[in-house]
Formats: C-alpha cells, sequence, structure tokens
C-alpha cells in the first residue's frame, strides 16, 4: 500500500458559495484520481474574509464540499481557517494505491494514443461568468464539468491498464501534456479538429473572454509546442484553456485505446476524445489543426 497526499484550494469560480464549494472540492479530489488512487479522507482549508462576508456564506461552501465528499465516499475530518482578504477554499485530500498500479504523469511511449475525459474551455467560461457574459445553459454545462469526479475515469484506466495520465487544470490541456512530454522523455502530436469544447466556450471565446492564466500558459510553452499551417491564435489559446476540475488525459498503448474508449462511455465520461498520440520527438508537442486523411 502506497499513500497519496495532495493539497489544492482555489478562489470562487462562480457566486453561488455552496457551487463553488463542490467545484473546489471536486478539483482537489481529482489529483488522486489522476495517480490511479482511491481518496480515504480530506481536510478542509479556508481562507475567508470574515469582516467582508457573512460565516452563512462560509456554511453554503463547506457544505458544497461536504457534498461531493459524500459523493467520492470519504469523510472530511476536520481541518483549518484563517482569516484572509480574498476567499479560498480547498481540501487536503489522502488517499491509498497499490505501490505496483501507480499512474504517473511519466510513463508515455510513442505510439501511444492521447485519450482527454472532459471537454475543454472552463477558463473561458468562468471568465465570462465574472463578466456576467454567460447564459444560464452555459453556466450550468459548466457547473456540471467542474463537479463531476473523475473517479469513473480513473477506475475505467486502472482496469484496462495505462501508461501515463494527468488530470488537466490550471496550466491547460498542452501546459500538463508538457509536463508529460518531458517526465516520460518523448513528443507529441495533438489534432486541435479532435479536441471537445463546452457548448457556448467557443463562442465565448470570440468575444475575448480569454482569461489571462491562458495567455500566460502559451506563453510558457513558446519552447515546446509547435504550432502547425491553420491553428490560429484563437485556437491556440483555447488548447491553452486554465481548467478548473477538468478531465484526465491519459496515455494508452494502442492496442489498449478501444477497450479504454469502451470503458469510459459505459461509465457515462463527459468525453472519450482520442485527441493525439505520442512520439518519438523529444520534448516536442506539434499542434496540427486537422488529422491526416
Amino acid at each position: 500500500m502506497a499513500l497519496v497526499a495532495t493539497l489544492d484550494f482555489i478562489t470562487p469560480v462562480v457566486e453561488d458559495a455552496e457551487a463553488f464549494g463542490r467545484v473546489a472540492a471536486a478539483n482537489a479530489i481529482s489529483d488522486v484520481y489522476a495517480m490511479g488512487g482511491k481518496p480515504m479522507f480530506a481536510l478542509n482549508v479556508v481562507g475567508f474574509p470574515r469582516d467582508k462576508l457573512p460565516l452563512h456564506y462560509l456554511e453554503s461552501i463547506l457544505r458544497g464540499g461536504a457534498a461531493i465528499a459524500t459523493e467520492a465516499g470519504i469523510p472530511i475530518l476536520g481541518g483549518h481557517s484563517v482569516d484572509d482578504p480574498e476567499l479560498k477554499y480547498g481540501m487536503v485530500v489522502l488517499g491509498t494505491v497499490h505501490p505496483d498500479r501507480i499512474v504517473a504523469n511519466a510513463g508515455a511511449k510513442p505510439g501511444d494514443v492521447l485519450i482527454l475525459t472532459k471537454p475543454l474551455g472552463i477558463g473561458i467560461i468562468t471568465t465570462a461568468i465574472k463578466a456576467d457574459m454567460a447564459d444560464a445553459a452555459t453556466v450550468d454545462g459548466a457547473l456540471r464539468l467542474m463537479t463531476t469526479l473523475n473517479r469513473d475515469a480513473a477506475e475505467a484506466m486502472l482496469e484496462v491498464g495505462v501508461h501515463a495520465a494527468t488530470d488537466v487544470t490550471g496550466f491547460g490541456l498542452l501546459g500538463h501534456l508538457a509536463e508529460m512530454v518531458r517526465a516520460s522523455g518523448v513528443g507529441a502530436r495533438i489534432y486541435a479538429d479532435r479536441v471537445p469544447f463546452l457548448p457556448g466556450a467557443w463562442a465565448l471565446a470570440e468575444r475575448g473572454m480569454i482569461p489571462g492564466g491562458s495567455r500566460r500558459n502559451r506563453d510558457s510553452l513558446a519552447e515546446t509546442v509547435r504550432w502547425g499551417d491553420g491553428v490560429g491564435d484563437l485556437m491556440q489559446l483555447t488548447l491553452c484553456d486554465a481548467q478548473t476540475s477538468g478531465g484526465l488525459l491519459i496515455a494508452v498503448p494502442p492496442e489498449r485505446a478501444d477497450a479504454l474508449v469502451t470503458r469510459l462511455q459505459a461509465a457515462g465520461t463527459l468525453a472519450t476524445a482520442r485527441v493525439g498520440e505520442m512520439v518519438a520527438e523529444r520534448g516536442i508537442i506539434e499542434v496540427v489543426a486537422a488529422t491526416a486523411t
């Protein structure tokens, strides 16, 4: 038995306090699932501006976090709070994993198929929410994604057997793929036309709802990513979109890819997109506009 220990907390991405608590908890627990682990218990971590917000707002946040912990089958055994001018909430999450079945972001091999289990666009939509430019349906879709646990995807990849995985969060799809590329000593190719996006996200991006974090993500990848013809500025930024509680990006041997997709579909994951593959050219991510025919 090995122990997985993780800590993650975020500032509000939605106005509703209980929804924020649910998002923050799902985001924190995701790190355990990304390693193939099983969460065991959690501790709350809170920064709360007690002179600016009423305590019932904090109660709602913690209620949301508790609901997600219950869904994950774990108790919250305590935690810690501080008076903080900027609201923050998250969790320490402890989990277990078999030492021989740890799924790290290293170990990917040339030829592995890259499968993404949630669509992108959360950073764009949460930016639009802050600007009051996102309609109710778009917000509901984003909340559903952010509060969906990666448990089913983690169980599927353990059942099938994969080489590597990472959850897609603040560094965006390409940022987290870059970590996998470096750790594995390989390269990658992404097909932009295969990458799924949340409904409404692309239209909001066209209206300028691009978070600053996404631009910083792209800038940080200048030496890693090779942009193909037809991959325009907007597509580049959306592939670097900073996610909250995003899906898993899984590197699976090609002979097991169909089995993984079938298992993910049976579990009802929000996406089962074959977005690219690992290649031998070390340290480089090539992004092409469309799948070769």
